[in-house]
């Protein structure tokens, strides 16, 4: 399928410089666009295509929001049209592009409908050849998908210290049972700031959700330690969601070997670097976490990895067979994974080949699930919708 045409702004313009911009475009039909492996629970739909999409996600009246690596953001109306009506989102931060590094996540307050309030994670040069990832606060003023932007936008995080190199920034987005803003942060490639308490990279983050500490955190209080930290140990968390209990459960990317999937707890050391089952990627050895009881273990680990992005605990009705279980996009094993979520239990139920890296699922308001390929080689990536097999 050709990609769509778009105008996108330019990650490194200044953020008045951005103008939203809208366009048509009609897909083929679902009848054109339908595959099904055998014995796959769903078909698919292509239903466009954007330019390095990094993580989407559904605002309360259907809408979907789209990020593109380069710095832009896309609105996109699913129904109520021919085709896909799509615009880009003025007011974006000006991102360091390149790498891992640009334009993130996106997550709605859960108060939207009643104050529009949007979260964006990005990455932000610093002095020199430094740069870190940050999250931005704004409000989403926009009439369908014309003339959106972000307004009154503010930075409310961001990684401490900002560090040179363009990998392992995380910046995953969550908001839990409590309303409390979740972040993942990465730890860079710099292995130990993963168990020094001073910094917050190689970190699972708690915040309120105008950016302050919760006084209930495990760290506040205590000098010398990062109170807006919730758990250590980690690498780099491409993945969080909560179940029904309300556990928080991460995945994260192992070196040469060992992603895991992790039940998070609050102020537990998960282990990064001195624990893994995989191996530094020139060889050396990493001991196991079974070789010790310091570190909490994963609930479950991949040798080979699958590479592990994007992380949907799945509750809805068209796929009966998938609910309460996890599902994860997987980008080197271009699969999508599917796990059993019980403590002490957790398992892979299930791989399905999607021939492409997948980078980010969601659930629609429709209970069926939504894919974000990986860039396909300079065509872009594809937005996917998965129907129960007919």
């Amino acid at each position: 399928m050709a990609a769509l045409a778009l105008a996108a702004c330019n990650g490194g313009e200044d953020v008045a410089a951005q103008d939203s911009e809208t366009s048509l475009t009609y897909p083929p039909s679902a009848e054109e666009t339908d595959q099904v492996a055998d014995g796959d629970p769903f078909s698919i739909e292509e239903l466009g295509s954007f330019d390095e999409p990094w993580a989407m996600t559904f605002l309360p009246d259907g809408r979907l929001l789209v990020t593109e690596k380069p710095g832009t953001m896309k609105i996109v109306q699913l129904s109520g049209y021919a085709g896909l009506q799509m615009g880009s989102v003025g007011g974006m931060p000006t991102v360091d592009y390149g790498g891992q590094g640009g334009l993130g996540d996106v997550l709605p307050h859960p108060d939207f409908a009643d104050n529009n309030i949007l979260y964006v994670s990005f990455a932000e040069a610093g002095d020199g050849d430094t740069r870190g990832a940050a999250v931005m606060r704004g409000t989403l003023d926009c009439e369908g998908v014309e003339g959106c932007s972000l307004t009154n936008a503010e930075v409310i995080w961001r990684q401490a210290p900002k560090v040179t190199g363009r990998g392992h920034y995380s910046h995953r987005l969550a908001f839990g049972p409590e309303d409390y803003l979740w972040i993942t942060s990465g730890d860079r490639q710099k292995l130990e700031p993963a168990q020094d308490l001073e910094a917050n990279l190689g970190k699972v983050i708690r915040l309120n959700e105008d950016g302050s500490v919760p006084e209930g955190n495990p760290f506040a209080g205590q000098s010398g330690v990062t109170p807006q930290i919730w758990s250590y140990g980690h690498r780099n968390l491409l993945g969080i969601a909560f179940d029904e209990a309300g556990r928080l459960w991460t995945h994260e990317m192992g070196p040469r070997g060992g992603d895991e999937v992790n039940l998070v707890e609050a102020g537990h050391n998960y282990g990064w670097p001195r624990v893994s089952n995989g191996q530094h990627y020139d060889g050396r050895d990493i001991p196991d976490h079974d070789t010790t009881s310091e570190y909490d273990d994963p609930e479950e680990s991949w040798t080979p990895v699958i590479s592990p992005a994007g992380f949907v605990i799945y509750d809805g009705e068209a796929f009966p067979g998938w609910q309460g279980t996890g599902l994860i996009g997987g980008l080197s094993s271009r699969a999508i994974i599917n796990v059993a979520l019980e403590p002490g239990a957790v398992r892979e139920l299930d791989r399905y080949d999607m021939g492409q890296r997948i980078r980010e699922l969601e659930q629609g308001p429709d209970g069926l699930l939504y894919v974000l390929e990986d860039e396909r080689g300079g065509e872009g990536g594809r937005l996917l919708r998965l129907r129960p097999a007919r």
